[in-house]
């Protein structure tokens, strides 16, 4: 039986006359921490964006849980809301929604995606808000907050539908070493609870404390 939460098959992706995937294939199981590594401009990130149904790909197969990306053209509606059920997306400068509070920023997929109950959605929001110790910033505006602040609020609305696989874009690129540690645990307890993290880094000791699986993406290429 196969456990993979993520299967990625051959893909190829361009931008005009280059090449930054050139068949990329891996699986990926349940509840571990896996991290891609690579030199700037290796193609980490739009792995990540590819994955999250953000960038179209020309060849290849990628399949999240039970729902399946295509190359060719970009997902249809439809297959897009399936996709935001299943990934949740933290990117490197977190990107809230700088008009909304903290806590409206987490319920914002809960009542659009999966149209939940306000109600619902907040007090889910409340205790992911808890268990990440930014619930005191529930009512705070994003430039309120600090760097680490702001990524544990976009890592609560990431996880505000639960989604089997979690992606993180270069992760511990603004933080100190206090803070890194503090992450690390973190997303080790978050593998806990049976969800798969998926992150790009250039942070080589992070990756190799941390991380269940290390994989190198080289020449448009996956190796262990």
């Amino acid at each position: 039986m196969n456990t993979a939460v993520l299967r990625l098959r051959d893909v190829h992706l361009s931008r005009g006359t280059r090449q930054v995937l050139t068949g990329v294939s891996f699986d990926v199981p349940r509840a571990g921490l896996v991290a891609i590594m690579g030199e700037s401009g290796s193609g980490k990130t739009t792995v990540l964006r590819a994955i999250a149904g953000l960038e179209p790909f020309e060849a290849g197969r990628i399949e999240v849980d039970d729902v399946a990306l295509e190359a060719g053209a970009p997902p249809p509606p439809d297959r897009l809301t399936l996709l935001r059920r299943k990934v949740g997306f933290v990117f490197q400068f977190h990107h809230l929604f700088e008009h909304l509070t903290v806590l409206d920023n987490v319920c914002l997929a809960p009542v659009h995606v999966r149209r939940e109950p306000v109600a619902d959605a907040r007090r889910r929001a409340r205790e992911l808000l808890d268990v990440l110790e930014v619930d005191h910033r529930a009512g705070a505006l994003p430039r309120e907050l600090s760097g680490g602040e702001a990524q544990r609020v976009a890592i609560a609305r990431a996880l505000a539908v639960d989604p089997p696989l979690l992606m993180m874009d270069e992760p511990t690129a603004s933080l100190d070493p206090a803070r890194r540690e503090g992450l690390g645990a973190l997303l080790q307890r978050l593998c806990g609870e049976n969800r798969t993290i998926l992150l790009s880094t250039h942070d080589e000791p992070f990756a190799k404390e941390w991380a269940t699986r290390v994989m190198y993406l080289r020449e448009g290429r996956v190796s262990e």
